[in-house]
């Protein structure tokens, strides 16, 4: 088997992977786009109530991810994993039951607390050579992508059949289809061993942030995510009071702006590549979210102008959600890119809760134009952040497994790669056996 391809085990832990991630992408995004707008027939429904139910997961998974992730380390992954997806088939079921603001509010809260994100990443880390392990966790990265466009066109269509309560039994179900995927089809690790490049070691946390660089990638993603959700919790209102639109038919305007915004951003994402002109591009995505948020503000009521604002507003946003991590990963040392993501990825989820709940505020004492303003004004200082950042590298992570070494024989190895042509920095850690390298690979392919 060549080195450079994925065997057919590795490819079988990918799609696993992936679908567990689907699953529960899957139940926590479809209601986000139903949501504000059904639930005002539960008791104390409050606008501000209802951005917090749709962004509560996000401070209990930014809360306990991490600790769950260590705690895989200690007790094994598959049980962390098994036991994350019941609490959140549980917190579905809590939801689904309650009549109240509070019950469903609980609920969610319950649903983020099954936070497995870190315990999935460290299991595939576990199953799968270190040569291949940026193709499988690209993989997965693709899977949560196509899940969130997904999610934003099945919650209206199934909410329609099924109801708000309906929705949520469905999101306990692929709980439990993701907790047989885990069971049946993914294989308990021979050994399991700590990944610097998907975990987060304790030791380097205040490191990362003290980083003043990656903060403004964390500030980024908290700020998208922020916007995503604050724009959601006033997006479907607008949506229904559109005469043409009737009920439930909310995919019809999701689904062909996502498709083509996705489309849109492909030549964007080639060009910064080719031509290594990612900070303009990504200063330029901001700018377009920018103007969404103003278009939005500014709309009077016209379809076709939310139509035209919200195809821009998912092309940038899909946009900056592909290019994020990939400067996480230019920014942050080999060695350490998985802490480097956990407060990324904690960021991320605190910003779902920001953006959920003051968006529910805004909107209730300050009305629809004050929700998009808002998030105006927060992508407006990511901007001044976007281009004060200092020119990423053009460099792409490589592990190689070097096998069983002393101190003195890891400085050696490190030397010796770091006279490689393309090879930027090399970092060889003797205790994981593993060379953690940023390598040009136009000049390393010459």
């Amino acid at each position: 088997m060549r080195q450079d391809s994925m065997t057919p085990g590795e490819r079988r832990i990918a799609v696993s992977m992936a679908g567990i991630f689907s699953a529960r992408m899957l139940g926590l995004f479809m209601i986000v786009p139903v949501f504000v707008e059904y639930a005002k027939e539960l008791t104390g429904y409050t606008a501000t109530l209802a951005g917090l139910a749709i962004g509560i997961y996000g401070l209990s998974q930014a809360l306990l991810q991490i600790p769950l992730g260590m705690l895989s380390d200690r007790i094994g992954r598959k049980p962390v994993i098994i036991g994350g997806l019941l609490v959140f088939a549980l917190g579905s079921v809590v939801a689904a039951l309650s009549t109240s603001m509070s019950g469903v509010i609980l609920g969610r809260a319950l649903q983020g607390a099954g936070a497995i994100g870190a315990a999935v990443l460290a299991l595939t880390a576990d199953l799968t050579r270190e040569e291949q392990r940026v193709k499988v966790m690209a993989f997965i990265g693709i899977s949560i992508g196509i899940s969130f466009a997904l999610a934003m066109v099945l919650g209206p269509l199934l909410h329609r059949w099924l109801g708000l309560a309906g929705l949520f039994w469905l999101i306990g179900a692929l709980a439990l289809v993701a907790i047989g995927i885990v069971t049946l089809r993914v294989p308990t690790p021979a050994v399991r061993r700590f990944h610097r490049d998907t975990e987060v070691e304790i030791g380097w946390l205040r490191q990362a942030l003290g980083n003043r660089q990656l903060l403004r990638l964390d500030f980024g993603i908290f700020t998208l995510h922020a916007i995503l959700m604050a724009t959601f919790v006033v997006v479907p209102g607008m949506l229904h009071a559109q005469p043409g639109l009737a009920e439930g038919q909310d995919w019809l305007v999701y689904l062909p702006t996502m498709v083509l915004g996705m489309a849109l951003i492909i030549p964007f994402i080639i060009l910064a590549e080719k031509k290594r002109i990612l900070k303009p591009v990504l200063a330029g995505a901001v700018t377009v979210l920018i103007l969404a948020e103003l278009g939005l503000a500014g709309l009077g009521g016209s379809m076709a102008g939310m139509v035209i604002m919200l195809l821009l507003f998912f092309a940038a946003f899909n946009l900056l959600e592909a290019m994020l991590p990939s400067l996480v990963a230019r920014l942050a040392p080999a060695a350490h890119k998985g802490t480097a993501m956990g407060v990324y990825s904690s960021s991320q989820f605190l910003g779902i809760f920001a953006g959920g709940t003051v968006g529910g505020w805004l909107l209730e004492y300050y009305g629809v134009a004050a929700v998009f303003l808002a998030s105006a004004a927060l992508a407006a200082a990511w901007l001044l952040l976007a281009v004060t950042m200092q020119k990423p590298g053009y460099l792409s992570t490589k592990l190689l497994n070097v096998g069983t070494l002393d101190q003195a024989r890891a400085r050696q190895v490190a030397e010796e790669l770091s006279r490689v042509a393309g090879v930027e920095e090399a970092t060889v850690i003797a205790a994981d056996g593993v060379a953690y390298l940023k390598v040009d690979k136009q000049r390393l392919d010459a």
